[in-house]
């Protein structure tokens, strides 16, 4: 679940669900008292996130906020941009989008 993190990113795989979120939990608060500027979470390989691993972004936007940073999700699946959208959740926190392949 859990890749190398760097450069204020924490790299994710696989679900983000109610078995993974205390380890990524861990990670992220972690990497927020040991370091400054904004916290990236990398989600470009994210098949899906249940209502606690979206409990556990909030969490951390908020704590983010309060220190005078941001929580960037980078590069989410399709899947995971309509669990986002449809619980408005893309309207709080800052999500990057992959850009578009360009086809010719």
């Amino acid at each position: 679940m859990l890749a190398p993190t760097h450069d204020n990113v924490v790299h994710l795989t696989g679900i983000l669900d109610v078995r993974s979120v205390g380890d990524v939990r861990q990670t992220l608060n972690n990497l927020i008292d040991t370091s400054v500027g904004d916290v990236f979470v990398d989600l470009e390989t994210v098949d899906a996130v249940d209502a606690t691993g979206l409990g556990l972004l909030v969490a951390t936007h908020r704590r983010t906020q309060q220190l005078g940073r941001q929580l960037v999700l980078w590069h989410p699946m399709p899947s995971v941009v309509r669990i986002l959208a449809v619980t408005r959740l893309h309207r709080i926190l800052h999500v990057e989008r992959s850009p578009l392949p360009i086809s010719a």
